[in-house]
Parts: C-alpha cells; structure tokens; sequence
C-alpha cells in the first residue's frame, strides 16, 4: 500500500487550496502558527514546516515579528529583446527601462586570465584553458535586483587595448558593439538561446527570489562580420519580474 501523506504536505496544500480560494488575499496575514496547528490537530513544528514550504514556493511570506502574509506577486514587466538597445550605445535592459521613465544601473566585477571551461570554450570557438575576461554583472531596475549575467570575451582578441576589461577604460559600459567597433572589431550578430531554468541559491540571492524559482537563462553569443565569437554569455532573468518579448525586424521590398 502506498505509504501515507506525511502531515506538513497535507497541511501546506490545504493552505495552498484556501489562499487559491481566496480565504486570505495577497498582503493579508494568516492567523498564527499556533491557531492553526490547534485547527489541523498538529504540532507547532509541523505547521511550521507546511509554511517554509509555501515560503519556499513563493507563496507566503515570512516577516520577522510579525507573522506569516500571502505573498504579493511582484509587478511584471515586459523585457523586449531589440538590437536597439546596442545601437544607441547602451545596455538592452538599461535602454529599456529608460524608454519606460526607469533607472537602469549594474554592478560588475572583472577576472582577467580567467580560463576557459570547456563549454565557454565551445561556445567562442577556442580552446579549453584559453585565457579569457570573465565578468559578472547584477543589473538593477529602480535600485532593485532585475537580472544577473556571466560574460566572457577572449583575451586573443582585447589583449592590448583600452577595453580589455568591459567596465574599465575609456568606454566603461558602452557595451559590447561600441567597445569592440574602436579595436577593429566590428560586431554583426547576435544569437541567443532562451531556457527555462530554476534559480539557484547563489542566484536567488542576489536576485532577491527565492531558490528553485522559475528563471530563464538567455544564451547570448556575439560574432564578428567573419562569423567569430568575440563574446558570450548567460544572462539570468526571474520569471516572475519579466516576461521576455523578441523585436524582429521586417525586411520590406
């Protein structure tokens, strides 16, 4: 016989059935932990477990003295994925946020030298161990987290030159098309690849999520009019912040 439903996981989709139904809204606080175990006939740690899992969810929320509330879903935002963005000479996200009267900043931090693993490697068409700039961003919307990205570029290419560190120099975040056009390099595609992902708990932290939270990870990829890759990287969006819209260009006759 199948074995029985241990108590927390009954008690967390009951819960989960009452917020669906509207017995407590979003902002609302639920009664306390221990009226409600006395209601399932459960013990305080029980109760208590049912709700971490619904916090974990995304659900509920916990605040510090004072109790447990239905999570209010954040605003969503559209994140419309244009080589517009490039061309104006900034961030996509940066440029998109402006165009919606927002502010758009980011933080980064830079390693040069940093090998290459092997699927990094794959993706610029170098080999595995080849020097590379990795650098990580956390881009804000208004102050608040918004999206995470992991670039690299190699060192065979920007070794040299005033933009060998994206965030450093003459052109600190100009972006990649910018930055690579006063070396010679002249940026002609991008490719990404969207996925489906949940957020880790590095990620959810940063992020301000919660771990296991639905994220999209876009895989982008710049090449060069030979068709080279000059930069790759992956970029972390919450599901839950931004739905992701492509702007697709129509060539007319």
């Amino acid at each position: 016989m199948p074995s029985e439903v241990p108590p927390y996981l009954r008690i967390s989709d009951d819960l989960r059935r009452r917020i669906a139904e509207g017995e407590w809204r979003p902002g609302e606080r639920l009664p306390s932990r221990a009226q409600l175990a006395v209601a399932y006939g459960v013990g305080a740690n029980v109760l208590q477990r049912a709700q971490e899992r619904l916090i974990t969810e995304g659900l509920l929320e916990g605040r510090a003295g004072s109790g447990t509330y239905v999570r209010t879903p954040p605003e969503r935002h559209r994140m419309v994925r244009s080589r517009h963005g490039e061309r104006r000479g900034d961030s996509p996200l940066r440029a998109e946020l402006r165009d919606r009267g927002r502010t758009g900043s980011w933080e980064a931090n830079s390693y040069a030298r940093t090998p290459a693993p092997e699927h990094i490697a794959r993706r610029l068409g170098i080999g595995t161990g080849d020097p590379t700039v990795r650098t990580c961003y956390e881009f804000l919307a208004d102050g608040r987290p918004a999206q995470l990205s992991e670039s690299w570029e190699p060192m065979a290419v920007t070794t040299g030159t005033p933009v060998l560190l994206p965030e450093l120099g003459p052109l600190s975040g100009r972006g990649v098309v910018e930055r690579m056009a006063t070396i010679g390099v002249t940026v002609d595609f991008a490719v990404e690849v969207p996925r489906p992902a949940r957020a880790t708990q590095e990620q959810a932290h940063l992020l301000g999520i919660s771990t296991g939270d639905q994220v999209t990870v876009i895989e982008r990829t710049y090449y060069d009019l030979d068709g080279r890759p000059v930069e790759t990287a992956d970029i972390v969006v919450p599901e839950a912040l931004w739905e992701i819209a492509y702007e697709i260009p129509v060539e007319r006759n």
